[in-house]
């Protein structure tokens, strides 16, 4: 009998493929691509994929390939954690290896900040999602996307009725799937009750009683609200929060000590600013409303692309409400490119949405995902 630790260490050993969603598999005398993809419920072309340097007619017996399993990587029945993102994005760039990912930074408790590239184009376009922890359903619906589109690629398929090749030469996508993954491990539970993060964080909702904890929480775990952190218009936010109370630290609505003082919300920015994209998609929860102006500032072709999203979602196109008009991603975007810049807020109902509702949202938004790759 192996002592508890040891058992714990095999267990997840055994449990790893089925995590990440494949099998690291090593040629054996008489090996095929077909006869492995049959052992493992999965495709040679799955394979052949996963495996772009390796010759299948000429196979080394001790070579290793990747072997993708025969179900998607990204689950959409549990609540996101950076944990879980961090297994999906070694599950689809293990399958995907045109599907690339590296670190744009950490937050201020060392949690990594991911950014997922995938394409050949000029083009470039920035997709993101949890700015708000406790609108964390929009990581996997990026995450089903990406993978989805990644997998349309790969067989040379469609995507809402759109060649993925086709967008693939047209677009670099760049992808930042969860922007506050320090908020979203509180709501979520990653965070337990009892440990520093989470005691930290229930001292700063101490002070607004009225807000439920954890589930009501927005910010960082430092309180500040990312999306009122761009400097676009922030005095003003910053005058609107003061005179509803949002004026220290809070679980949401503190708009933070200056612009861009956030790691994460820093980090977005020097990603735009380096990428120099020609449209945004930022997504939040909830109202099934699409905003695309910020103050007067109309970009060329926005409102028509913005009407596309609205035919393909059902979702209505509104100008942002002037209490919540300012300091955000989006308005940083179209203040600053006068290029089109989207908020998507998906779902209906008190955040954190509930999962039974993801398959609803992610048909409503894949037109959206993928307009903003072709239009």
């Amino acid at each position: 009998m192996y002592p508890s630790g040891r058992e714990d260490i095999l267990t997840m050993q055994r449990l790893q493929p089925y995590l990440l969603g494949y099998e690291r598999y090593m040629i054996r005398p008489g090996d095929s691509y077909y006869g492995i993809a049959r052992r493992f419920g999965t495709t040679v072309g799955a394979i052949s994929v996963a495996n772009p340097n390796a010759d299948p007619r000429r196979l080394q017996v001790g070579q290793y390939l990747t072997v993708p399993l025969g179900f998607p990587v990204v689950p959409t029945d549990e609540p996101f954690t950076s944990e879980l993102l961090s297994l999906c994005i070694e599950g689809l760039t293990a399958r995907y290896p045109f599907l690339t990912r590296r670190r744009l930074g950490t937050t201020a408790y060392g949690r990594p900040l991911y950014l997922l590239q995938m394409g050949q184009g000029r083009r470039r376009v920035i997709y993101n999602a949890s700015h708000h922890a406790n609108e964390w359903i929009t990581t996997p619906i990026l995450m089903k996307f990406i993978e989805e589109y990644a997998s349309a690629v790969a067989r040379g398929g469609r995507i809402y009725d759109t060649d993925g090749a086709s967008l693939f030469r047209r677009n670099l996508l760049l992808a930042v799937p969860m922007v506050n993954p320090d908020g979203v491990d509180l709501v979520t539970g990653a965070i337990e009750e009892g440990s520093l993060e989470y005691e930290r964080a229930r001292q700063i909702a101490a002070y607004f009683p009225g807000l439920p904890f954890p589930e009501g929480w927005k910010a960082n775990l430092l309180g500040v609200d990312l999306n009122l952190n761009y400097p676009a218009g922030w005095e003003q936010a910053r005058e609107n929060k003061y005179a509803q109370g949002y004026d220290r630290p809070a679980p949401r609505d503190f708009v933070g000590l200056a612009p861009l003082d956030q790691q994460e919300s820093a980090a977005m920015a020097r990603l735009t600013r380096e990428s120099d994209p020609a449209l945004t998609l930022s997504y939040h929860s909830q109202g099934e409303v699409i905003y695309w102006k910020y103050l007067n500032i109309e970009p060329p072709g926005a409102e028509e692309i913005g009407r596309a999203f609205a035919d393909s979602s059902g979702y209505l196109l509104e100008d942002t409400p002037f209490a919540s008009g300012f300091g955000g991603y989006k308005d940083w975007f179209i203040r600053e490119y006068k290029r089109p810049g989207y908020t998507v807020e998906v779902g209906r109902g008190s955040n954190p949405l509930p999962l039974s509702q993801f398959d609803s949202i992610y048909q409503k938004n894949l037109g959206i995902l993928t307009l903003g790759l072709k239009l």
